[in-house]
């Protein structure tokens, strides 16, 4: 086999969330197929952490790929400003059903609007803009406050760094981001944030149930119905950035699904498309729809991406959406979970400094040691020990060592997955 791609890669690529001067080897991988990735230097490894969370159904799956091929022959691409296409026109109608249906008795508006982008960050950048452009359009200007969690994670673009917690990743943008005002996720906490900034907030913004990029933090669905509430209360927007949550990681197909509510504006991407291409939606309501109507042009939401809509991104999220209820993927996802936590070894579940935390697909070991954190000491041992693991491909955050399972996953997979963690944190420990 050749490999000079792996000097030119030495040579010219720039990888994401890289320490190039300590991280020089990043693994070959040559293919995928369903859970497998196949290594250039013969292993084949377990994916653990489903690419960054978006591969959901598996590698290289049949009916996406005939997906891409049929959408690939008959329309590529073509602008989405001025021009629509059927995939595009068919994914939002499918989404609109899926995200509205069996939902008597939630609270919360029908999300029956689909602006389209191209990755989380730029979702949740949408869902910013609107919220505000909206806040304008009222005659409330003055709402340019958001609230935010501690430790939150939405994106890379300028207005997700802004709602996202500074410490470690951004702190060199602290300049140029926008105040946020930061809570924990407690009931408590945001009614007074509420009562101090209320009324020149614009909006409330949380990854419900989960902080993925946290280190897997769960918080309870009550406090995600408290945040519907209270933000109707004092007439703000309730934003909910389900770019990880979504389409059945924690057992539903959305995780405001457990706390029976629907945001002002829903943010999806990662597994919408399978996790193949990059798509992204953000959901809104026919009210905020109608703020922009005017005859002027001059009050249109001006945002929009070269390749916004892209008809083999939505063809492919077509297909994934019907796998995804032909394959019932919650169910599995929690079935796959479940296996997991219970092969895992029980001198690691007992131990004093593991905290475990579960929902769903995710199995999470939070290791607690005084340096715990994302540039932790033992975050490091636990990079070297994922590196070097021959069987699974996980990849910590900091301190915190974390299963995100493809939905193909096989019971024997799972439990290879269960061994893997074990090993891994227990060495870590020693």
């Amino acid at each position: 086999m050749n490999l000079d791609w792996l000097n030119w890669d030495k040579e010219h690529c720039w990888h994401p969330y890289t320490q190039h001067g300590i991280d020089t080897n990043p693994l070959a991988v040559v293919s995928a197929q369903d859970a497998t990735l196949h290594l250039a230097d013969g292993r084949k490894l377990i994916d653990g952490i489903s690419s960054w969370w978006s591969v959901l159904h598996g590698h290289a799956q049949g009916e996406l790929i005939e997906a891409l091929q049929y959408q690939t022959a008959t329309l590529d691409h073509v602008l989405f400003a001025g021009c629509t296409h059927e995939p595009a026109a068919s994914l939002s109608r499918q989404i609109v059903k899926m995200v509205n249906e069996n939902t008597e008795g939630f609270e919360g508006p029908n999300l029956n609007r689909v602006f389209f982008s191209d990755n989380g960050s730029t979702a949740v950048e949408v869902a910013l803009k609107m919220a505000y452009q909206s806040a304008v359009k009222k005659g409330e200007a003055h709402k340019n406050i958001f609230i935010a969690l501690e430790d939150s994670y939405h994106g890379d673009t300028f207005g997700a760094m802004s709602l996202s917690d500074p410490d470690p990743f951004f702190q060199t943008f602290k300049p140029f981001l926008f105040e946020v005002v930061r809570i924990p996720p407690t009931e408590e906490a945001l009614q007074a944030a509420l009562e101090q900034h209320g009324p020149n907030t614009a909006a409330v913004i949380l990854e419900p149930i989960l902080q993925g990029a946290a280190g897997m933090n769960f918080h309870s669905a009550d406090f995600v119905r408290a945040t519907r509430r209270l933000c109707d209360e004092h007439n703000t927007f309730f934003i909910a950035d389900e770019v990880a949550t979504a389409f059945g990681r924690l057992g539903s197909l959305l995780a405001c699904d457990f706390a029976q509510v629907r945001p002002d504006f829903l943010c999806l991407s990662k597994g919408l498309s399978g996790g193949i291409l990059p798509l992204a939606l953000t959901l809104t309501h026919e009210g905020i729809f109608d703020l922009f109507k005017s005859p002027s042009r001059a009050d249109a939401f001006f945002h929009g991406h070269t390749f916004t809509a892209n008809p083999i991104a939505c063809n492919a999220a077509n297909a994934s959406l019907r796998l995804f209820k032909k394959n019932n993927v919650p169910e599995r996802f929690t079935e796959i979970g479940k296996l997991i936590l219970d092969n895992l070894s029980p001198e690691l579940k007992s131990h004093p400094q593991v905290e475990l935390r579960h929902q769903g697909a995710i199995v999470a070991l939070a290791l607690k040691e005084e340096d715990a954190g994302y540039l932790s000491g033992i975050g490091e041992k636990l990079r070297a020990a994922c590196l070097a693991h021959n069987e699974v491909l996980l990849r910590p955050l900091g301190s915190v060592l974390y299963t995100f399972p493809l939905a193909c996953v096989t019971d024997e997979e799972a439990v290879k997955i269960a061994k893997a963690l074990s090993e891994i944190a227990l060495s870590a420990l020693d």
